[in-house]
């Protein structure tokens, strides 16, 4: 090879250096540049304004472009979540005290000495403010799980005295059926807020006692490796095979409790907080032979 050929190949390797060399040093400037616009995003402080279009790449200002859009978005996102917030705290102030009046008024006229019939309509004024008094209670803290207004704060906990709670809490209720409440002690521990998983299981154990009869109620607990188990059990109607995926969701009833007082969101209610904690519940039934919930918690 003659010294002109050696030339050119030494000619173009250095060409070749110089461009990958090049294209390093700009691609390294273009990260940067991403990951100033990323630590911007993250600190909550990125502004598009902040960034010279004129001097960014392609890449740069399209990344600029798609950070400028998700800021937007994000702060459209927390104030819709605080127009939520206000409504659900009118719609919470403005009807308590209408219904609590109603629910008062009602008793004083239970009260009277009134014909059987309007005795009658009396106690359905009751048992309808009642229901609208629940359903409202239960649309409010839905809305508030869903949107993030209130958070769980699951701490690892023993399972007893929030059993404990649960069976007391009801004792009266299941008494006043001639149903027996069996409460079986643990000492079992899961994660989970004391206060929304006592919602949740009071919704189950509510259902249990509405919806049967005669027999036992029965709450008690089972310790896996990764997962502490809650069942409630019942001796009721039980749920037929086609209706257990059905009754989680918001406002089903099934056609053979509808004579039954209720609004169909109690379950739907217990699912998102046992879902919020990293929990899941489980229902094993049939027709005629009662129902066992189970309620998974993380440990």
């Amino acid at each position: 090879m003659n010294e002109i050929g050696i030339a050119v190949i030494l000619l173009c390797v250095l060409a070749t250096a110089v461009i990958v060399l090049w294209n390093q040093r700009k691609t390294r400037k273009t990260m940067d540049t991403i990951e100033k616009m990323l630590d911007a995003a993250m600190d909550g402080s990125f502004s598009e304004s902040t960034f010279d279009e004129s001097k960014l790449s392609a890449l740069e200002t399209k990344f600029a472009h798609y950070l400028s859009a998700a800021e937007t978005s994000s702060r459209n996102v927390a104030q819709e979540k605080d127009r939520i917030k206000s409504l659900i705290a009118d719609i919470s102030h403005q009807t308590k005290t209408p219904i609590a009046n109603l629910l008062l008024y009602s008793e004083l006229l239970m009260e009277e000495d009134l014909p059987a019939s309007a005795k009658a309509n009396v106690d359905a004024l009751y048992n309808q403010s009642e229901k609208l008094r629940f359903l409202i209670d239960s649309l409010v803290k839905l809305s508030r799980l869903e949107n993030g207004i209130i958070s769980l704060s699951p701490q690892r906990t023993a399972l007893q005295p929030l059993l404990q709670g649960i069976a007391e809490q009801y004792a009266a209720k299941a008494a006043e059926k001639g149903l027996s409440l069996q409460l079986h002690d643990t000492d079992i521990s899961a994660t989970f807020d004391m206060k929304w998983t006592a919602e949740a299981l009071a919704n189950i154990v509510d259902n249990a006692i509405k919806y049967t009869e005669h027999g036992v109620i029965a709450i008690s607990a089972v310790s896996y490796e990764m997962f502490a188990r809650i069942d409630i059990s019942d001796t009721g109607t039980g749920i037929s095979e086609s209706e257990q995926s059905k009754i989680f969701t918001r406002f089903y009833r099934s056609k053979n409790v509808r004579e039954q007082e209720g609004v169909g969101i109690g379950l739907y209610l217990a699912r998102q907080i046992i879902s919020g904690e990293g929990g899941y519940i489980k229902v094993a039934s049939a027709p005629g032979k009662g129902s066992t919930f189970s309620i998974f918690l993380p440990k």
